[in-house]
């Protein structure tokens, strides 16, 4: 789905552009895709030389659920010190968070296509649980005890 934009961004930034072809949900659920994209990310960090990249300009990036996942990898991999540090992270329009469906954001653009509120939250258990079981319940928010919710409440809230 994403060769044409990959290509273009390489022949543009005159750049390797390595993109993951990560198993997807519902059929694959969590950790499945993020565990392709580390291992990926990893196998192409070890073996820098042999595609002739320098190690200090290495960069990830990912759109949509992508992003969730490149900035899963880049939080994954900033305390290794076997292998290179990543550059950057690019993250376009990411998943970032499933705690609360009710922010503005959510609910100034609930109506604006393409990813639709319900979508967001529908996408988000099926990466998850493989299911859209609880869907009420995480579009009302009580999917999140209220420890959790007042303990990342100061980073997830309206303010």
């Amino acid at each position: 789905s994403h060769e044409r934009i990959c290509q273009y961004l390489a022949k543009e930034s005159g750049s390797l552009v390595v993109s993951v072809g990560y198993r997807l949900a519902p059929e694959h659920k969590y950790p499945a895709a993020y565990e392709d994209c580390l291992s990926a990310t990893q196998h192409f960090l070890q073996r820098l030389q042999r595609y002739g990249v320098d190690p200090a300009r290495v960069v990830v990036c990912g759109d949509s659920a992508g992003g969730n996942l490149a900035a899963a990898v880049s939080q994954s991999l900033a305390g290794s010190s076997h292998l290179p540090r990543l550059r950057a992270q690019i993250l376009i329009y990411p998943g970032l968070q499933a705690l609360d469906f009710n922010l503005p954001s959510y609910q100034q653009n609930r109506g604006v296509p393409l990813l639709f509120r319900e979508r967001a939250a529908f996408f988000a258990l099926q990466y998850a649980k493989g299911d859209t079981e609880y869907l009420e319940e995480v579009l009302e928010g009580s999917h999140v005890p209220p420890d959790m919710r007042l303990k990342y409440g100061k980073w997830v809230n309206p303010d």
